[in-house]
């Protein structure tokens, strides 16, 4: 028996894993079957005192229950945190995983959106609030990924009129891709700033520097589109405009930085059982918090230096001015006042939605996204839908569809693909209109925009030439 079979009954790591390992080897020798012996060890999870004097499992049994002396065994809250969920038909498995995140012991409250689907721990979509601790997997492994779109002084005719133009200035002014980067460095007072007093960060500085102006992977896009503007709050009069949209994170070290702090705290929370094990936490009075912290807040600097640099260079490849700036960002974590308390507000994949903050939810390469005005909902922790959110997994998209029907869908709706992973196909994503529809409590849409020329990561997410 191996020790992540061990770990599948509920075997902790450490000491009662290795008596555990040492313990099926003796009874296997003295005849036991592997039938025996994992019925055995289930029982002895369920309850160790009774195999305190057995001869083979004894020792186990004694070191689970110093653990418990200890305090060191997982103690969910007496009654899970409260939370609500905004729309219908959710996934069930991205539901399980906010009452899992709810389950915890620094758990505060929670709010699911309807753009839910399965994420690294807490859901994308899941809202979660807790006492004193951060959880870097519940911020996300693209931490500070961001919306940003700036309007731009060039007739909606050019959607059509100048397509290659567009199309140069997304091709000379951004990359795409898994480890995309510049030759020639973006400059951006990000760059500035003490990269060396966190020596992790220290350490990618030099990447990040690489990368910063490039785009990413996966759903990360640049695109132009029409801009609708229906309520002057947004910053502009009624009217259509043409704009630029971006959404993508703090690339690279931002994965790095979420790798090894996830790895830290789970290494420092070994009692959570394994569905939990992805919320593990670090408490914010430690180094360890403070150091995360620290990362997390300059990966958000970070992030909006780097969409900063693609919306400056393609003004200035255009040679036009900028009317109207605009940008919010979701994976991330808020320090917050709610029900009078101080609190940590993680958003994974949500947006911020005070009362009268902007933000932009997108839908698809294929249909539109808002420009909307938050209604500051304390049920939905003053949050909001990140986008439409997928309905259905990567690798079934690229299994269910083909290009083909994609290209008819993108023709009817007047849009051009540069290039994009069969998995981004508009149909892999939920109707953007039914999740603001259940949201409709939480935001007001100001202004739609209509993606005309769309450009994600080639297939294969590999760096472009």
């Amino acid at each position: 028996m191996k020790k992540r079979e061990l770990l599948n009954l509920g075997f902790p790591k450490g000491p009662a894993m290795a008596a555990a390992l040492r313990a099926v080897g003796d009874a296997a020798r003295s005849g036991y079957t592997s039938g025996a012996i994992r019925g055995l060890l289930t029982n002895l999870i369920a309850d160790p005192g009774a195999y305190i004097s057995d001869p083979h499992f004894g020792a186990v049994a004694s070191a689970l229950a110093q653990r418990k002396r200890e305090g060191r065994d997982f103690v969910p809250r007496a009654a899970a945190a409260v939370y609500r969920r905004w729309g219908e038909n959710l996934d069930p498995e991205s539901i399980q995983q906010m009452e899992n995140a709810c389950a915890l012991p620094v758990s505060v409250k929670g709010a699911l959106m309807p753009d839910a689907h399965v994420g690294y721990g807490l859901p994308i979509g899941g809202v979660l609030a807790t006492r004193n601790a951060v959880i870097p997997y519940a911020v996300g492994v693209d931490i500070a990924c961001r919306m940003k779109m700036t309007v731009l002084d060039l007739p909606v005719s050019a959607l059509t009129g100048q397509t290659d133009r567009l199309k140069n200035a997304i091709h000379e002014e951004t990359r795409f891709g898994i480890g995309a980067s510049f030759e020639r460095r973006r400059q951006h007072d990000v760059m500035d700033e003490d990269w060396q007093a966190l020596p992790l960060v220290a350490r990618y500085k030099d990447k990040a520097w690489s990368q910063l102006g490039t785009s990413g992977s996966g759903n990360h896009f640049v695109e132009f589109g029409e801009l609708t503007v229906e309520n002057e709050a947004v910053g502009l009069p009624r009217g259509t405009y043409l704009a630029l949209l971006s959404h993508s994170g703090s690339r690279g070290t931002g994965n790095e930085i979420a790798g090894y702090y996830s790895r830290l705290a789970m290494e420092k929370h070994p009692e959570l059982p394994k569905e939990l094990g992805r919320l593990a936490w670090l408490d914010l009075d430690t180094a360890a918090g403070q150091e995360y912290w620290r990362a997390m807040e300059l990966m958000g600097r970070y992030a909006a230096a780097n969409h900063a640099c693609i919306h400056r260079h393609i003004a200035r490849n255009l040679k036009v001015d900028v009317l109207l700036d605009l940008e919010n960002h979701h994976n991330f974590a808020w320090k917050e006042i709610h029900d009078g308390e101080e609190v940590i507000v993680h958003r994974k994949g949500a947006t911020p939605a005070g009362a009268g903050v902007l933000g932009i939810i997108p839908g698809s390469m294929a249909s539109p996204a808002y420009i909307v005005r938050g209604k500051g909902v304390p049920e939905s922790l003053n949050s909001a839908s990140h986008g439409a959110g997928r309905r259905m997994s990567r690798n079934l998209a690229k299994a269910s569809f083909t290009w083909s029907q994609t290209k008819k869908l993108l023709d009817e709706r007047g849009v051009t693909l540069i290039s994009a992973g069969l998995d981004e196909v508009p149909m892999a994503y939920k109707d953007i209109d039914e999740v603001m529809a259940a949201q409709s409590d939480l935001v007001e849409p100001l202004a739609r925009f209509d993606p005309r020329l769309v450009k994600m990561a080639p297939a294969g997410e590999r760096p472009e030439d």
